[in-house]
C-alpha cells in the first residue's frame, strides 16, 4: 500500500496537537502527588452519580412494582434501603479500588485462569 499525501488541513492539525502535547509537558498538566484536582473532582462526581443512580433505579422499581400490584409504600420502601446498600456498596468499591484490575487475583497474588480458587 502507498502511504497518501496528507491535505494542507491535515498537516494542520497535526501541527496543532503537536504544539498542544508539547505544552502540555512543559506545564506539567498530570504532575502532583495524586494527580491533578480534576482527577479527584472526577472521582467525586463518580461517587455522588454512583449513589444516586442506584437510588433512583431502586426507588423506580420500587414504585413500578407498587403500581402494578397496588402495595403502595411498600415495595418504594424496600427497593430505597435496597437501592442504598447498592449505591454504598458501589462507592465503597470505587474509593478502594475493588475491582478495577482485570481478571480475577487469588489472596496469594497469582492469577486465576484455570478456574475458581480451591
Amino acid at each position: 500500500m502507498t502511504k497518501q499525501k496528507k491535505s494542507a488541513h491535515e498537516q494542520d492539525i497535526d501541527a496543532r496537537l503537536k504544539q498542544a502535547r508539547r505544552t502540555a509537558e512543559k506545564s506539567g498538566a498530570n504532575s502532583g502527588p495524586k494527580g491533578s484536582r480534576r482527577s479527584g473532582l472526577a472521582l467525586a462526581m463518580r461517587l455522588g452519580v454512583e449513589i444516586v443512580s442506584a437510588l433512583v433505579i431502586g426507588v423506580g422499581i420500587g414504585l413500578l412494582l407498587d403500581y402494578w400490584l397496588g402495595t403502595k409504600p411498600w415495595f418504594m420502601l424496600l427497593f430505597f434501603v435496597l437501592g442504598a446498600a447498592a449505591g454504598l456498596m458501589n462507592v465503597y468499591r470505587v474509593a478502594t479500588g475493588v475491582g478495577q484490575g482485570v481478571g480475577y487475583k487469588r489472596e496469594d497474588g497469582s492469577d486465576n485462569s484455570d478456574g475458581p480458587a480451591k
